[in-house]
């Protein structure tokens, strides 16, 4: 079997990179149906990409690395090519892109591809014994119930992460970057909900609202969850790529205007219980919990201002140790992977070895939730996609 590219992982990047792929190209995974990651998220309707997207959305030991691929393919980009498969999408917050219909729009759009480009796609199917002999890569394709060796002049690798192993997620990007003396940073859970111990906020389950938090790193200010575990919600994920273990996180929970608000309501009923008043700002479950963490005690009249604004300060910075994360089995994405010293910026190839490409999620690229992770598969993906035409 003599292929020009061989891709392993047909997830998004993969999907994306054997779509544009000149010559004779052969797309393997392991799994039943392509890019299920795809599928599953943003509830079933692919939050495909973000109209905000530049390089300071990443995370990356090298803060420059991806301005290359994001710029040469950007979110427009995608936009139009999901627009000229007459895909219709929607904005919901925050420049999230999603799909009006289902994810499986953007799952046919590039298998279609995969098709006009005559690409050989084996489902179910692995590679091993990966070689390099100086003029390309041989390797053996199990697929089938058989074995078959196989040539490429190229090897693409877009097997992702560690995250969500349920789905098959496995660190191979990282074996086949050993094995060829290419380094990888560490590796971490990212976009992950937090954990305590003692099942600190069970009490408080479902109860969501807005937040601003921040770890070591930029605040986000989403939604915050609480949970039979920790801590959840779009605000919580966004800060656990920049936590460490052993590490504070500063949650902003007080409502904005509350102050004011609550003075007038001194003036009003202030014989009333100060939680009582407090619930008109804040679930009633929120303020029970809060009374166990703060003085909530007395009548509102009891409460001078000084009082009120140390309480909503408290509020404003509540410093929270948790215990760890969910893991891999809820994170979203992995933070850390190839080394992009190792890798050219224009085209992901490895630079001591230039036939050899990392792209996707296996790169030490993390983007922000909201449809960047999505844009940097897509864009990645172009930019080895066109260096392999070019070659």
């Amino acid at each position: 079997m003599q292929f020009d590219t061989l891709i392993i992982g047909a997830g998004a990047a993969g999907l994306m990179c054997a779509a544009h792929a000149e010559g004779r190209t052969l797309l393997v995974d392991h799994a039943k149906a392509p890019g299920e990651k795809i599928r599953i998220s943003g509830g079933g309707r692919c939050n495909f990409t973000n109209l905000y997207t530049d390089a300071q959305a990443f995370i990356c030991n090298n803060p420059h690395f991806a301005k290359s691929a994001l710029a040469r393919y950007t979110q427009w980009d995608f936009i139009a090519l999901v627009e000229a498969h007459g895909i219709a999408w929607h904005e919901k917050t925050l420049g999230q892109l999603f799909c009006d219909n289902s994810a499986k729009d953007i799952v046919a759009m590039l298998v279609g591809m995969l098709k006009s480009q005559d690409v050989d796609l084996r489902l179910q199917s692995n590679i091993s014994d990966i070689a390099y002999d100086g003029n390309g890569y041989t390797a053996t394709l199990h697929s089938g119930g058989q074995s078959h060796p196989l040539r490429a002049r190229r090897l693409v690798v877009a097997t992702g992460g560690k995250s969500i192993p349920k789905m098959g997620a496995t660190g191979f990007a990282y074996d086949v970057a050993a094995q060829f003396g290419v380094p990888v940073t560490e590796i971490r859970p990212a976009l992950v909900p937090f954990t305590f111990e003692g099942g600190r906020f069970a009490e408080i389950s479902g109860v969501a609202v807005p937040a601003r938090v921040q770890a070591d790193g930029p605040a986000f200010e989403e939604a915050l969850l609480f949970t039979h575990r920790g801590l959840s919600g779009p605000a919580i994920l966004q800060a656990s790529s920049y936590w460490r273990e052993g590490m504070p996180i500063t949650v902003d929970i007080a409502p904005a205007g509350m102050l004011d608000a609550l003075r007038q309501q001194r003036q009003e009923a202030g014989r009333r219980n100060f939680t009582t008043e407090l619930a008109r700002h804040m679930p009633a479950r929120l303020v029970e919990h809060l009374a166990g963490v703060f003085d909530l005690s007395g009548n509102l009249a009891d409460w001078s201002d000084k009082r009120l604004q140390a309480f909503i300060d408290n509020l404003a910075a509540w410093e929270l140790t948790p215990g760890g994360t969910e893991g891999y089995r809820t994170a979203e994405v992995t933070r850390g992977g190839i080394d992009t010293d190792a890798l050219s910026a224009r085209s992901m190839a490895v630079k001591a070895q230039p036939s050899l490409y990392f792209i996707g999620e296996a790169v030490d690229v993390t983007g922000w939730l909201g449809g960047y992770n999505f844009q940097w598969a897509w864009s990645s993906a172009m930019a080895a996609a066109q260096d392999l035409n070019a070659g």
